[in-house]
């Protein structure tokens, strides 16, 4: 790593942090920026995921310190999430850069639109448990959702809100939960797949996570008073910039 990466890496975890917080679909913006920063498509996919586990555990902490967990069912769906995990990650390690730059412009493109959309659905349902055939049609897509976010992880936060609010039927509040949770288990997995064949670089993705962490500390005290709307336009202007820099 280069010394004039620190500060870029940092500033870069900071943003995605704040719209982790704010918004959601931070990696939108720090997968990119460490491909361009000089990192192979690889190991910038495994390197992301350093800073996004801090992060899930940062917010697993905090759901638990306002009462709000259900450890029992979040680790329940998270087994068939780490195997879906295992499996994307095998799969992204092996794929050429050129490739899996095509992949990520689409999916960001993609992820961009439901960013946009905006969605506001949930349930005020709060139901103790899930009944049997609700709980394996979720085991079955968390399943498929590992692949996703194994592979490339990049909006899978928004595909776990929406599995879990139509099949559950659980409420936002608990749904974010159980979400940073999942992706925080399976995300370890995920790492020591991309590890073991060295497609992580350590000091830089130490220094992402720092940035995201104070990125979301700053953002959980402005999610209260700020408007998101400006977040919105401002990852519509990366992801754009993004995508034809990938293209191109």
């Amino acid at each position: 790593m280069e010394i004039w990466h620190i500060p870029v890496v940092f500033i870069a975890g900071i943003i995605a942090g704040l719209i982790n917080t704010l918004a959601g679909g931070g990696s939108l913006l720090t997968l990119p920026i460490l491909i361009f920063l000089g990192l192979p498509t690889a190991v910038a996919n495994g390197t992301n995921r350093i800073a996004i586990i801090a992060q899930c555990l940062s917010a697993v902490a905090g759901f638990k310190k306002k009462g709000v967990s259900n450890f029992k069912l979040s680790l329940l769906l998270s087994l068939p999430a780490i195997l879906g995990a295992v499996l994307g990650s095998l799969i992204a390690i092996d794929i050429s850069d050129i490739l899996f730059k095509r992949i990520l412009a689409v999916v960001m493109l993609l992820v961009l639109g439901f960013i946009l959309w905006h969605p506001r659905q949930g349930s005020d349902g709060n139901p103790g448990s899930l009944g049997r055939k609700h709980l394996i049609t979720t085991m079955i897509a968390f399943f498929f959702i590992g692949i996703y976010g194994g592979f490339i992880q990049v909006g899978v936060g928004f595909i776990i809100i929406a599995a879990l609010t139509m099949i559950t039927r659980l409420n936002l509040v608990e749904t974010n939960s159980h979400k940073v949770f999942i992706v925080g288990v399976y995300l370890v997995f995920s790492l020591i797949v991309f590890a073991l064949n060295d497609k992580v670089c350590w000091d830089i993705g130490l220094c992402l996570a720092a940035g995201m962490g104070l990125g979301g500390w700053i953002g959980s005290h402005w999610a209260v008073i700020g408007d998101e709307r400006w977040i919105r336009w401002a990852i519509t202007i990366c992801v754009v910039a993004m995508v034809i820099k990938l293209f191109v």
